[in-house]
């Protein structure tokens, strides 16, 4: 096999990840994931799929009683068909079973949360604003200058503030887009790192505050009386976290 397309190298993903393949196709699956960012993008989802279920799966050590069982010694059967059919029957159902029981726990761990959607396109943005060097569209710290830039450019007023004192200067703001909704995007800075606020009103319920990380970035969001929030930095977990509190009470 000297040469893999996306089809094909799909195919051999799982292979990839449980070390199932031989020296030359696994040599040949990481050179097309080094060239092409989408089977790269497939085989990190599934990374973290894995990542997932090892880490959050339940696991329980078998019974003693079970453990016996599965290791006695059988009875000699009184013919080949009986053999058969007593194997069949012992280790086909439970097999059958967990394999049942694997399926919907893969099935429950993939399925994404109503937000993920809303925060991986929030990191990409937040990614988008740095590389493009178009971080804001009104550059300013004076929360006056910033909050009635977005009149008429919004369908609502989201909440500016100035957390200078703090260690979080407001650098400025800009319109930006998320799920094709438009939404406020607002800069601040701490020490050389940048925390981009996304701020978009929602008919969801109220959801307190929660973090995770998402390719490298901090992440943390919550739902206030029907607005949407979503903090996102390279800055570190506990510093992330302050500077959320800080908004929330800001808000609040």
């Amino acid at each position: 096999m000297n040469e893999i397309n996306c089809t094909l190298c799909h195919e051999l993903i799982h292979g990839y990840l449980d070390h199932e393949l031989d020296a030359a196709t696994t040599e040949n699956v990481a050179e097309h994931l080094a060239q092409c960012a989408d089977c790269q993008r497939a085989h990190d989802e599934m990374q973290r799929l894995i990542t997932s279920v090892k880490a959050h799966a339940p696991y329980y050590a078998a019974p003693d009683a079970l453990i016996q069982q599965v290791f006695a010694t059988p009875p000699l059967p009184t013919s080949p068909w009986q053999a058969l059919r007593d194997a069949s029957r012992k280790w086909l159902a439970p097999a059958f079973s967990a394999a049942a029981l694997a399926m919907a726990l893969v099935l429950y761990v993939a399925t994404p949360s109503p937000e993920q959607p809303w925060l991986d396109e929030a990191v990409s943005s937040h990614v988008r604003s740095l590389m493009a060097e178009h971080l804001n569209d009104v550059v300013s710290s004076d929360r006056h200058t910033v909050k009635p830039w977005f009149t008429g450019k919004l369908d609502f007023s989201p909440p500016v503030f100035d957390f200078s004192a703090q260690g979080f200067p407001l650098l400025g703001g800009r319109l930006d887009y998320l799920q094709h909704q438009t939404t406020a995007a607002l800069s601040y800075g701490r020490a050389k790192h940048i925390i981009n606020v996304f701020i978009l009103p929602t008919t969801e319920t109220d959801q307190p505050r929660k973090s995770q990380s998402i390719r490298g970035y901090n992440v943390v969001a919550w739902q206030h009386e029907h607005m949407r929030f979503i903090v996102i930095s390279d800055l570190e977990k506990t510093e992330l976290e302050v500077f959320s509190q800080l908004l929330e009470q800001g808000v609040f």
